[in-house]
């Protein structure tokens, strides 16, 4: 799929203060997404990564800050808007329907291109792009493995057309012959011109795909840069992921 023209950065945080309650989560996040780049979003548990996430889509107003998606402000904007503006989330935990089929899960979130794009996301392109969800279309949802419910968490986001997608842990609860599968998704889409946000606990599987990194340490960010300049600082990553 041919990725938008566009000189702005796809996705860009800017002074980002975002609370739960009196608790101050994020403080003053700000990072770019490049256009057809993939970022990941990496730190320990509790780090902030998750709130980052909901703050983008819309299920956390930030107190302060700027989010644009492709230089238009969405910032507060409600998580409907957003998603229709062209930012589209893999949940963490898949949240498939279970009792829907697989069909029917990717019904409900399709949605034509906001804009003209050489190749949108048709059923026909998703089940061409996961030959398994193709076979078992008309199968309930939560009859498939865990990888495969990956897969359709995946392509549900995939047929709404985003110009941007997050994907919140990808990997979790999956066996590591899965992983290797995500890590393969990963890599087409990132062929085909996709800008993604990667929040990711496998470090391994991150670092092997992403682009650029952002590392946050208690709501802060401590890195941002190349991911081959990341690899280069195994004290950097030990002292905030726990790695090397």
């Amino acid at each position: 799929m041919a990725p938008d023209i566009d000189t702005a950065d796809a996705l860009s945080l800017r002074g980002i203060n975002a609370l739960y309650g009196d608790a101050h989560v994020l403080h003053d996040v700000s990072f770019s997404l490049k256009q057809g780049r993939v970022l990941a979003l990496l730190g320990r548990n509790g780090a902030g990564k998750t709130t980052c996430m909901n703050t983008i889509i819309g299920f956390l107003r930030p107190r302060d800050g700027d989010i644009r998606l492709h230089g238009e402000p969405i910032a507060g904007l409600s998580p409907e808007l957003i998603s229709r503006r062209g930012v589209g989330l893999v949940p963490q935990g898949r949240r498939i329907f279970p009792s829907l089929s697989v069909y029917e899960n990717l019904l409900v979130a399709q949605r034509k291109p906001a804009r003209k794009v050489a190749q949108a996301w048709t059923f026909d392109y998703v089940f061409a792009t996961f030959p398994r969800l193709g076979e078992r279309r008309q199968q309930a949802a939560g009859s498939l493995s865990g990888g495969e419910q990956q897969m359709l968490a995946i392509g549900r986001a995939l047929v709404s057309n985003p110009r941007v997608l997050l994907l919140d842990e990808p990997s979790e609860g999956l066996a590591p012959k899965l992983v290797h599968e995500v890590g393969k998704t990963l890599h087409r889409l990132k062929a085909q011109g996709h800008s993604i946000l990667l929040v990711e606990q496998n470090t391994t599987l991150a670092l092997g795909v992403a682009d650029d990194i952002v590392i946050l340490n208690t709501g802060r960010v401590v890195f941002d840069g190349r991911a081959e300049d990341a690899r280069k600082q195994p004290a950097l990553l030990h002292a905030n992921l726990g790695v090397y």
